[in-house]
């Protein structure tokens, strides 16, 4: 077992050392060759062109749309922009179907463009939104669904395509963390009218900070196009309202080569993930979630949950204790959008009906290290750890009960 090799001192929340000398963080940025975004990076400069559709932001819209299998690819200065881009070039308005269990930017972006977000509940199998809870949500005021490809693990999408169609809604998906997924042999980025990936700097593949909208739509990539550059087109002629959500050459340069070296990005997350499987799999009350059979995902995130009457620990604990060992975990996306501000004052224009499932996944899971930051050997550490907090739960309860109450 990888956890074994790890040394069995004291905890750290028991009186012991920390694991880690210095913070293992989820979501630290993958770093491909350095020369190479440098020699992309000179050869803009020398250029002397920087922004406003360089040869580079060319060159990875047209790779993206290829890893996407789609004909359209508009990147963007971030995923924020490019959802209430696609929103504003899409004319919604009214309602927008959305689960809660996701980042906040999936539901601000619809609330900026003066859309109301009616969140959803989730399958607490997947994570995702569910289907059949979203169709008792569609009213007379609801112009489209927003499905979220949660950890990077494919949206039923042919569910939603059937509600879309029923009901005659826009259907789009926020794919932040989705790029190199697939459903059923199909990448993620050709489900739906369109999709919006990110490439910040934490995502699976990264341009520092960056986006892009993809889709099979000729009309919709025309008017995203428009949009995103203060709805100027040929020959600078202004044909509607935009905004400024243009990439630069520079994040150009380091998505390109992001994407040049995602197998072996690919290659790490399996392994890791894999090695993650095999440490926590007999640890009373942590289960690793997997994705579907049908699916292939990127591993971005790894996350557990915690059953706190099988582990004797709550998932707070967990975090709490393993934080002692330098290792920062994120309990992504708790609490849900819905119990969040500003939609925490409304409820009953924002969540019409309970949210059950969301509130209940989101106070079990939580996200580990993983990525090229993060070692075979860490993860093993992680592992070993995870089961000595477990073993030790009881201990461990009452070393965090006697804390003061800014430290737990």
């Amino acid at each position: 077992m990888p956890g074994t090799a790890f040394p069995a001192p004291a905890l750290a929340v028991l009186g012991g050392d920390p694991a880690f000398a210095e913070p293992l963080h989820v979501g630290r940025p993958n770093i491909p060759r350095p020369e190479r975004v440098l020699r992309r990076i000179r050869e803009a400069m020398d250029r002397r062109w920087l922004t406003h559709f360089g040869p580079l932001v060319r060159e990875f819209e047209a790779r993206l749309a290829e890893t996407a299998g789609v004909r359209h690819c508009v990147a963007v200065c971030n995923a924020t922009l490019g959802l209430q881009v696609l929103a504003r070039a899409a004319e919604l308005d009214g309602e927008v179907v959305l689960p809660s269990f996701t980042f906040v930017a999936t539901a601000h972006t619809l609330l900026w463009e003066g859309l109301t977000p009616v969140f959803c509940d989730i399958d607490e199998r997947t994570g995702n939104i569910d289907p059949d809870h979203a169709r008792r949500l569609v009213t007379e005021r609801t112009s489209a669904v927003l499905g979220v490809h949660l950890w990077g693990h494919p949206a039923p999408t042919e569910e939603l395509a059937r509600l879309a169609a029923d009901h005659e809604l826009a259907l789009f998906y926020d794919s932040a963390h989705a790029i190199g997924s697939a459903h059923a042999g199909r990448a993620v980025g050709g489900f739906g009218g369109a999709e919006v990936f990110s490439f910040h700097a934490t995502k699976f593949i990264n341009s520092f900070e960056g986006g892009a909208v993809v889709t099979d739509d000729d009309e919709l990539a025309e008017r995203v196009r428009l949009v995103h550059n203060y709805g100027r087109g040929d020959g600078a002629r202004v044909r509607s309202i935009g905004t400024n959500a243009k990439m630069t050459e520079v994040a150009a340069a380091m998505g390109l080569t992001c994407l040049e070296e995602m197998p072996a990005l690919l290659a790490v997350n399996r392994e890791h993930h894999e090695r993650y499987r095999e440490g926590l799999a007999d640890v009373p009350g942590v289960r690793l979630r997997e994705p579907g059979p049908a699916d292939r995902v990127n591993h971005q995130y790894v996350v557990i949950e915690v059953d706190a009457e099988a582990s004797g620990l709550d998932r707070d604990a967990v975090a709490a204790a393993l934080a002692a060992e330098n290792v920062l975990v994120r309990t992504h996306f708790h609490p849900g959008c819905h119990r969040t501000e500003p939609y925490l004052r409304e409820p009953r224009r924002f969540a019409p009906l309970p949210l059950p499932r969301t509130e209940a996944l989101g106070e079990r899971v939580i996200s580990l290290p993983t990525g090229t930051a993060v070692t075979g050997k860490e993860v093993s550490a992680v592992c070993a750890l995870l089961r000595r907090i477990v073993e030790h739960a009881p201990s461990v309860r009452r070393a965090l009960r006697a804390r003061p109450p800014a430290t737990r």
